[in-house]
């Protein structure tokens, strides 16, 4: 009897790798950060509707999500602070458990608190949990670049924290709006919290990975021909001060567009504030660390500000300004000093890489339900339950794609799709003639016809599926770049900082997207938004040249590598 075909190579090591602990681990990781983003940025918002809260109230509070993108602050806290008896569970596992902890009370104080009577309460625990699903994010993020291996590659595991976190929208979003309809919104979130609490039990048992001397970094900041004390000072002035003044200007809009006002009195416009203060604010919270990161390495190379003798004086301000610079400006010098120009390229791919579905994203039902008029129900099951699993199919094809096309092609691929989806949306907004032609070449009027549905909703649905899984595939192969891109020895700094550009880009530009869809209308925005795609599309081109330039100097410095090594075996140091 002939024997059965061999599997491919790409299906072995997937099955290989997924059997792994570390898989679990990363899929429970991604399910404990995605409950808490679906909960306390769409569904609580739901809650407080129903509790008939007014508008002002709810959009400050919509405003806790900024902790997303603001995480980098207290990032350095979470690569760097051992906390007091929870570190012996792990250099990760102690921050995870920490907010996992924390997430749960404050999903149990949200149930004990009524909005309508104590908003005040009730916002703190939400913010409370915002900040505790931020910091979460910091230590799982870090833990999966920390622990990738050969074997669990950190794009399969971004592939499948992806996978876990789509699965907890549906739970945190669709189930318990559906929870909500047949019992009371406090016994939802305490079910909730009961969740997390089984998900930190999980913790317990998750690997985790050793703590890097970080004694012995911080020490070399003494040494001769190390950065001298002034300019670490100036340096870290700097970049506190555009972090200061980027949170100030935040709270102070936030204030003055909430607040009271006189009879009479215009308040702030966010499409004013995004299009003066936004720039600005991306400047001082991104730009200006790495120029600055930059220029202490160029001077440190032309031998300025540094110290010319070892410095062995220790005082508590000094040894507070050695952590700070080791955790805050140190990380960017080594992204700046290792990439150099190609920096801009990585920023560059970074700030435009998800813009032209993010920016959009949250005038999605606006569109559905206002502009198409579809209902509630409709855009519920399209949305909420198809949709999602269309976008676990997306993370799961990227997962795939990574390990038999590699990082590059997979990226390229995840510019791509986006772009073309827009186009579709655009098509949606004017009718869907072309979307029509394609449900009707595969057969899909006729298959909605015979089930009691319509050309409408698969029109929906049809759009919906391409959206979501190309979105799926970019969003896996962009967790997995930057994934691959920061340095182990600062790894929770640097990906947080490289993460949030998206986020804080994607809420600083809606402001000007909700203005352009009321003034030049659906269709031709998702046009312009589809245009912005490509610059994405080029720095991507960009990255792979890049890539291709480092992997051709690495090959041709391997030969004379290996003949080192083989000095040393023979006696001495090759010359």
């Amino acid at each position: 009897m002939a024997s059965a075909a061999p599997r491919p190579k790409g299906w072995r090591l997937l099955r290989a790798a997924l059997a792994t602990r570390k898989s679990g681990t990363m899929l429970a990781f991604g399910f404990s950060s995605g409950i808490p983003f679906a909960l306390l940025i769409g569904t609580l918002n739901a809650w407080l509707g129903e509790a008939k809260i007014n508008l002002a109230t709810i959009g400050v509070l919509s405003w806790i999500g900024l902790g997303y993108a603001f995480k980098f602050l207290w990032s350095p806290l979470v690569d760097r602070v051992r906390l007091p008896l929870l570190d012996r569970l792990g250099r990760r596992k102690s921050w995870i458990i920490l907010c996992q902890a924390l997430l749960a009370a404050s999903f149990a104080g949200l149930a004990a608190t009524d909005p309508r009577t104590a908003i005040g309460t009730f916002a703190l625990f939400a913010v409370m949990g915002a900040l505790a699903s931020a910091t979460q994010d910091i230590a799982v993020d870090a833990w999966r670049i920390d622990v990738a291996d050969e074997k669990t590659p950190v794009e399969l595991l971004s592939a499948i924290y992806q996978f876990g976190y789509r699965i907890a929208s549906i739970v945190g979003g669709a189930l318990a709006l559906v929870l909500a309809a047949r019992m009371s919104w406090p016994a939802v979130f305490l079910l909730m919290a009961g969740v997390i609490v089984l998900v930190l039990l999980f913790t317990l048992t998750a690997p985790d990975t050793e703590r890097p001397d970080v004694t012995e970094m911080e020490a070399a900041l003494g040494h001769a021909g190390a950065v001298d004390g002034r300019l670490r000072a100036v340096a870290l002035g700097i970049v506190g001060l555009g972090w200061a003044w980027a949170i100030f200007s935040i709270g102070h809009f936030m204030v003055s567009m909430l607040g009271d006002a006189p009879p009479g009195t215009k308040r702030p416009s966010v499409t004013d504030f995004t299009k003066g203060t936004g720039p600005w604010i991306i400047v001082a919270t991104v730009l200006v660390p790495l120029v600055v990161a930059a220029t202490v390495n160029w001077l440190k190379a032309h031998g300025r500000g540094v110290q010319t003798e070892q410095q062995t004086r220790r005082s508590a301000g000094r040894t507070a300004m050695n952590h700070l610079y080791s955790a805050l400006v140190a990380p960017l010098a080594e992204l700046t000093g290792r990439l150099g120009w190609a920096v801009l390229i990585v920023i560059g791919f970074i700030l435009t890489y998800t813009l032209c579905y993010n920016i959009w994203s949250s005038f999605a039902f606006p569109f559905y339900l206002d502009a198409l008029h579809y209902s509630k129900d409709e855009v519920a099951f399209a949305s909420k339950v198809f949709g999602i699993f269309m976008t676990i199919v997306g993370i799961s094809l990227g997962g795939y794609m990574f390990l038999r096309l590699g990082r590059i092609p997979t990226i390229f691929i995840g510019a791509v799709l986006p772009v073309l989806g827009n186009f579709v949306y655009a098509d949606l907004a004017e009718g869907g003639a072309h979307i029509d032609w394609v449900s009707h070449l595969l057969f899909l009027d006729r298959l909605a016809t015979s089930i009691g549905s319509d050309e409408r909703m698969v029109r929906l649905l049809l759009t919906i599926s391409y959206e979501n899984v190309s979105t799926g595939i970019a969003g896996a192969a962009f967790v997995a770049y930057v994934s691959g891109i920061v340095s182990k020895k600062f790894t929770a700094i640097q990906y947080a900082l490289l993460s949030s550009l998206t986020f804080l880009i994607g809420t600083l530009g809606r402001g000007i997207a909700g203005e352009a869809f009321d003034t030049y209308g659906y269709a031709t925005v998702f046009r312009w938004t589809a245009a912005a795609g490509v610059f994405a599309v080029l720095f991507v081109v960009l990255e792979g040249f890049r890539v291709g330039a480092e992997r051709r100097r690495e090959a041709r410095l391997a030969p004379a590598a290996g003949g080192s090594e083989l000095g040393m075996v023979e006696g001495g140091p090759a010359r």
